[in-house]
């Protein structure tokens, strides 16, 4: 069976694909995820509050003088155990490309452009395969459009498309007014894909006291939806490369959104949970659903259930709206 796949000109044995997770940011991981039948491993992001803090904690430093006292020092966060600092991180994808065969693909996780056209190129430099840019942004003041976000999603990625030539996906959210032409502008300002979709964690409110707490929860596999439907409507009108992320925890999940038209598919909450090795689970199921359903190589289901086929694709989502309102049951 043929699972071979080709992301962002990438060759990609499988279409299971880690996405980025604390899991990646340890070498031992990273081997263990090609052994498991991983098709490429996207790296842990580096994340913007990390470049800040090495910047900040370098101009602390050179800025001391002799009579400035040690306890300022304490001021500056400290990074987690499991973060790592951007120079660390640089060594780290080196000592990835050194130690596994398959496409490392490094992810920044920006908010607005400064530092990432330099680390770009620096992490070019290293060695990674392709970057994954990953545009987190939650925009509360009322006074900024949506038009000026869109632009500000469009100048981050032709900034860094301009410093490197390394193959570029972009991982964004859904809430857009016309994910169609959002989508569209991304390929044209220079993304090769788009990871859709981001996965945007929502706080909790903690009555006993009274303060606003993480509450990170693990995607289920009803969780990808989204990314099947957007997938199925872009897929073929979108010329970009498209990697599902989110509620692929097993191989009916892949199967779906390869069908949709997905190039790759991105594991990583079904790996939090069940282990590194379960790639090759997911792989396995793929690879039987496929053989028992007689296709010869991966390439002939894809995008199969998109709606490029579909002459009125506006009237198959209102069908679609209509249908799953009719037909529930309570």
């Amino acid at each position: 069976m043929n699972l071979r796949t080709e992301y962002m000109g990438l060759a990609l044995r499988s279409p299971v694909v880690p996405s980025a997770s604390p899991l990646s940011l340890d070498l031992d991981g990273v081997r263990r995820m090609e052994d498991a039948g991983a098709g490429a491993i996207v790296l842990g992001s580096l994340f913007e509050e990390q470049i800040r803090h090495d910047t900040a904690t370098f101009y602390a430093h050179h800025e001391q003088g002799a009579d400035s006292f040690g306890e300022a020092l304490d001021y500056l966060p400290q990074p987690s155990d499991s973060a790592l600092g951007p120079h660390e991180y640089l060594e780290h994808v080196r000592r990835c490309k050194e130690s596994v065969d398959v496409p490392v693909i490094a992810s920044l996780n920006a908010g607005s452009r400064g530092a990432w056209v330099e680390y770009a190129a620096l992490l070019e430099r290293a060695g990674a395969d392709a970057l994954e840019l990953n545009v987190y942004r939650i925009v509360t003041d009322p006074d900024i459009s949506g038009p000026e976000v869109e632009r500000e999603y469009l100048d981050i990625v032709r900034s860094v498309r301009s410093s490197t030539e390394l193959p570029l996906a972009v991982k964004v959210g859904p809430y857009f007014s016309s994910m169609p032409a959002m989508a569209s502008a991304l390929g044209e300002a220079g993304a090769d894909a788009l990871v859709l979709f981001n996965r945007f964690y929502q706080p909790n409110i903690d009555l006993d006291e009274l303060e606003v707490v993480p509450d990170l929860q693990l995607s289920r596999s009803e969780d990808s939806r989204v990314a099947l439907r957007w997938i199925a409507i872009l897929y073929g009108r979108v010329n970009v490369d498209f990697a599902a992320t989110t509620g692929i925890h097993h191989g009916r999940d892949a199967l779906k959104a390869i069908a949709a038209g997905a190039t790759v598919t991105m594991t990583c909450a079904a790996l939090m949970k069940h282990g590194i090795e379960h790639i090759a689970v997911i792989e396995r199921e793929l690879r039987t659903w496929l053989e028992e359903n007689d296709y010869g190589e991966l390439s002939v289901l894809r995008g199969s259930m998109s709606q490029r086929s579909c002459p009125d694709p506006e009237a198959f989502e209102r069908a679609n709206y209509m249908k799953a309102l009719l037909r529930f049951l309570p």
